[in-house]
């Protein structure tokens, strides 16, 4: 199938965004598994002084992670879904969190932050370009800044693909099928499959400058399908280094 891209995919998840938290809560470690990869930016002090963008934060389920991981640090989240960010807004947040429309590419260009760390929840699989976003995001990140994007990436055995169809099409697109959002559910099934294993997104990391690069699996039925990638941006140190 043709996987959704740019405009027709952000209109797919302003359609979903009513039900996409209720969707998303039915999938075990949802949550726990993006607190996980939010704490392991390791942000220290409570991130206090720091400056966090969370790329792609939809309706707020990875900014609350982030803020749970950093209670104390200023957070910006990005989406280009104005129906995911009205129910990111919806909620109530402290002031220093405030959310931006923006796509991914505009994100890195707009002359925001700099940034001590990025979080990438579910994004680079649905950019049309993952190399110009990670260029980007280097550019957004301050020398020594963590980078943690937590994403579905296969394993690349074929056991953990045949895995992902199976739960896809037993659960996965049913579900949204239901709820009139067929399409992008479908899309999230094959971009998984068409996306980096999670060899391929650690080397391309490193091909972009990042260093300390590592892959992190999920637990659960999630391990070998979906990772957290940890990098730092060029060297260790800068600001928010360990103290």
């Amino acid at each position: 199938m043709t996987l959704l891209r740019d405009r027709d995919l952000a209109r797919a998840f302003d359609h979903a965004a009513h039900t996409y938290d209720r969707l998303t809560a039915l999938s075990p470690g949802h949550r726990t598994e993006l607190l996980r990869s939010a704490r392991r930016l390791r942000l220290p002090a409570g991130g206090a002084g720091l400056h966090v963008l969370d790329l792609g934060c939809g309706t707020g389920a990875s900014t609350r992670a982030l803020l749970r991981a950093a209670p104390r640090a200023r957070i910006t989240g990005i989406d280009a879904s104005p129906g995911m960010l009205r129910r990111a807004r919806a909620a109530p947040w402290p002031p220093r969190v405030r959310f931006r429309q923006l796509t991914a590419e505009e994100a890195v260009t707009a002359g925001e932050g700099p940034f001590d760390a990025v979080f990438a929840a579910f994004l680079l699989r649905n950019v049309t370009d993952p190399d110009r976003i990670l260029a980007g995001v280097r550019t957004v990140l301050r020398p020594g800044g963590r980078l943690a994007v937590h994403d579905y990436s296969l394993s690349g055995s074929a056991v953990h693909r045949a895995l992902w169809t199976a739960v896809c099409r037993g659960a996965i697109i049913p579900a949204g099928t239901l709820t009139g959002d067929g399409a992008l559910y479908r899309h999230l099934w094959a971009g998984v499959l068409a996306f980096d294993t999670a060899p391929a997104l650690t080397d391309r990391l490193r091909r972009h400058g990042f260093t300390q690069v590592r892959a992190a699996p999920a637990a659960g039925w999630q391990t070998g399908i979906v990772h957290t990638f940890l990098a730092r941006n060029g060297p260790a140190g800068g600001a928010g280094r360990d103290r």
